[in-house]
């Protein structure tokens, strides 16, 4: 289920006009439409507003299914798994269009959504500033980054736990302690090699 459907779905739910809705969002009726046609993105401090006033949490909002309640066991890939609550937190910020399944929103605290310009064909990237508490987190968003045949086709999400930082690609996961200046150059190398610029691996620790 698109954002935009959800919009729509909880305005309704919530017995709001379209003209209501734009008044409390400080926007136009036009702008509510667009929204829910999926002809525009609201920006980041609309979506918190949203949340708020649908009384959702931001990444119930970007998952697939609507999740009100929130879940400690949530369905991903066929199978049941458990969110480990004593596990380390792991935090970072994923590029939404890097993953080919967004079920794996299902194990993550969307913390905050920006839209960022990328100059090139696509014109926004949607970062997902995150937490987890999955144990297997790293596995498991591994399993579905983008990987191409081409060097600009691997994508990474960046995040780190406990003192450790994580580089993941697709089916490989690299990490190095931070402030071990040693195992990060490493890490960058391994990075260069899978053709990673270096402007992209100026990566916050």
């Amino acid at each position: 289920m698109k954002l935009s459907e959800k919009i729509q779905y909880l305005r309704k739910e919530n017995s709001f006009t379209q003209e209501q809705l734009a008044e409390q969002c400080n926007v136009s009726r036009q702008a509510i439409t667009k929204w829910e046609s999926d002809i525009s993105i609201p920006e980041t401090e609309k979506i918190v507003l949203l949340s708020r006033l649908f009384k959702v949490s931001i990444d119930a909002l970007l998952r697939d299914e609507i999740d009100i309640d929130g879940v400690k066991e949530v369905s991903y890939c066929g199978k049941s798994l458990e969110i480990e609550l004593n596990s380390g937190l792991y935090e970072g910020a994923l590029i939404k269009e890097s993953i080919t399944d967004e079920n794996i929103l299902d194990l993550m605290e969307i913390k905050k959504v920006e839209l960022w310009k990328t100059g090139g064909k696509t014109k926004y990237w949607t970062v997902l500033f995150f937490s987890s508490k999955l144990k297997n987190f790293p596995e498991e968003i591994s399993k579905v980054m983008k990987s191409g045949d081409t060097s600009d086709e691997n994508w990474f999400v960046d995040f780190k736990s406990d003192g450790i930082k994580y580089i993941v690609f697709k089916n490989l996961i690299l990490n190095y302690r931070i402030g071990n200046q040693e195992e990060k150059r490493l890490v960058c190398e391994r990075c260069r090699e899978l053709g990673i610029p270096d402007n992209q691996m100026q990566w916050s620790e």
